[in-house]
């Protein structure tokens, strides 16, 4: 309609949100815990040995006792990030373009390139899906560069 709000045609905000506490965290912790304990009990496995062993874990025991969020909002005029205690904004105007690199093991890592030459890196934690974040910043006009398997 003629004289509408000029704002009609812009995308609705894209959200994304993470807990660290899910069904997937919950079942990994469990089976190398599950498998540390069948050795000791089944393999008679030296109990420092599987302690040592044990140590890796604690940082995802940690995230699944406090349960930390990490989310993404993308919006008419900005990108808001956060994860923990980090966070961060950026309006879209400053963002010459995204920058998604598939990693070897197959992680996409994120970067906004602005203007000026610097490159902001979006936590890893708050990312969507790539391809869903791609598709909602390619509708808002922001250009995107893929790169795939980059070392750096």
């Amino acid at each position: 309609m003629p004289g509408g709000d000029p704002d009609d045609d812009a995308p609705a905000a894209f959200v994304f949100t993470r807990r660290a506490r899910s069904w997937q965290a919950v079942a990994a912790v469990g089976a190398v815990w599950a498998a540390l304990l069948a050795a000791l009990v089944l393999l008679d496995a030296a109990w420092w040995l599987m302690a040592l062993l044990a140590l890796p874990t604690l940082p995802a025991l940690y995230d699944l006792w406090a349960d930390p969020s990490a989310g993404l909002r993308l919006e008419a005029g900005r990108l808001d990030w956060y994860s923990g205690r980090r966070s961060g904004t950026l309006p879209l105007a400053e963002i010459d373009r995204m920058r998604f690199d598939t990693r070897w093991d197959f992680t996409v890592k994120v970067s906004a390139l602005l203007h000026g030459g610097r490159r902001v890196r979006l936590p890893q934690e708050s990312l969507p899906p790539h391809r869903a974040f791609e598709a909602a910043l390619t509708a808002r006009g922001v250009a995107v560069e893929r790169h795939h398997f980059a070392i750096f």
